[in-house]
């Protein structure tokens, strides 16, 4: 796994229940600012392999990107973890989660 790769997967797993973070800010912590699509792939490719909580990840806006089933999934189980939506959007200055910096070894 490319060390970019390995620390958005520590930074997804990392997020508490009932906080989110936006793609672009996985990215930025993770060493890369401009690689928020790179997060979307990541969570598409090794959510179930990793056992990651892809559902608290979302856009920049505190948005779902995710449309049909997989987005109404995503908002239930945010919802489940006490996150409230208005107007379909999370408040992020409210469930933001501000990971420890990364530490090179």
């Amino acid at each position: 796994m490319k060390p970019f790769t390995q620390r958005a997967v520590s930074i997804i797993k990392s997020i508490p229940k009932g906080r989110v973070m936006t793609y672009g800010q996985v990215a930025a912590h993770a060493g890369s600012p401009r690689g928020a699509r790179q997060v979307v792939r990541i969570l598409h490719s090794m959510s179930a392999k990793h056992g990651l909580p892809w559902h608290r990840v979302l856009n920049g806006k505190g948005e779902i990107s995710l449309g049909g089933e997989e987005g109404q999934h995503q908002m239930d189980a945010l919802r489940q973890e006490g996150i409230l939506f208005q107007n379909g959007t999370v408040n992020l200055d409210h469930y933001h989660y501000e990971p420890l910096p990364f530490e090179e070894e």
